[in-house]
């Protein structure tokens, strides 16, 4: 995607959303050289830059040169509606891929020490020895081997964890992977019965959607799946049926297809399964200034920021 031009940058007028807070406001007047305004009914009649979680209908205008989403996901995003033509989409990142990959090895650790069950135990005033399990030397497959794929692979394999990345396109093996395999190939079959743990970073597209179906959970052999990706790659009731039959040992489920759950939804009596309401990767008032700098920077010298989203493929 084509960044706007300097000129109608230098035009542009500076809209934020509501949930956007005063600090970051003011770094982001700070950047822009111009006072922020909040978002109104209708869109301005000239060029603008808007700041935000979500992009208002009245401002999904040929006026939009510029939108930086406060949140990685993008998603809900472009499917609210035809994303304008020509303007730029960059999302907020920060830190993301170290709190996603330090949130993925805390999982892994509390199962190999049985951290859940000592926990259990406490609360019942019981002594009683549990079992343990070093890390190392097992294999991991983590779907998705962009930024955070690659974060949360080289945090695993700094504990001497194998890692095998899964990408939908051939390329240089990334940094953090022992190897990466194609989705759909004979070798993402095999790497999945060989995994103890499969984990998801997968941004939610159309070839995504239900991803993690009935033949994937059951070429898992007794994994532990932990999704940190988005929940509508997985198909529930294929999950369900596995954790039942024993096929995926456990999962950590960061995100669901509908959410907040609510006290019904069927997620929360899934066996052997924790969810920790979209809480591994949030996002602080410091990225947000952080990544909105650096792609202010880069269009304003006439580049393509490193966040841009491609609107066509959703990431």
């Amino acid at each position: 995607m084509t960044p706007p031009h300097p000129d109608p940058l230098a035009r542009a007028r500076l809209l934020t959303s509501p949930s956007v807070g005063p600090a970051v406001v003011r770094e982001l007047e700070r950047i822009t050289g111009r006072p922020a305004e909040p978002a109104h009914a209708t869109g301005p009649d000239g060029p603008f830059v808007y700041v935000g979680d979500t992009l208002p209908e009245p401002l999904r205008t040929s006026h939009l040169l510029w939108f930086h989403s406060v949140n990685a996901g993008t998603d809900a995003l472009l499917a609210a509606g035809p994303w304008p033509e020509g303007a730029l989409l960059t999302r907020t990142v920060g830190r993301m891929g170290d709190r996603i990959a330090q949130y993925t090895l805390a999982w892994v650790l509390a199962e190999c020490q049985s951290v859940p069950e000592h926990a259990a135990q406490h609360s019942r005033s019981e002594w009683r020895r549990l079992p343990s399990e070093l890390a190392a030397g097992r294999t991991a497959v983590i779907h998705g081997t962009g930024h955070i794929g690659s974060a949360v692979a080289g945090l695993l394999r700094a504990c001497s964890v194998r890692t095998v990345g899964v990408g939908r396109t051939f390329r240089a093996v990334p940094a953090g992977f022992d190897r990466v395999v194609l989705a759909g190939s004979q070798e993402e079959a095999t790497a999945l019965a060989d995994a103890r743990w499969v984990v998801s970073t997968l941004p939610l597209t159309g070839a995504t959607e239900r991803f993690f179906d009935d033949a994937r959970f059951t070429a898992m052999r007794g994994a532990t799946f932990v999704n940190v990706g988005r929940g509508a790659t997985v198909d529930m009731a294929a999950l369900e049926t596995a954790l039942h039959s024993g096929a995926v040992r456990r999962a950590v489920l960061d995100v669901l297809p509908d959410e907040p759950a609510g006290p019904g939804d069927r997620a929360w009596r899934l066996p052997r399964t924790v969810i920790t309401s979209h809480s591994a990767g949030i996002t602080a008032d410091e990225d947000v200034v952080a990544d909105f700098e650096a792609c202010w920077e880069a269009v304003a010298d006439g580049r393509t920021p490193a966040l841009t989203v491609d609107t066509r493929r959703g990431y």
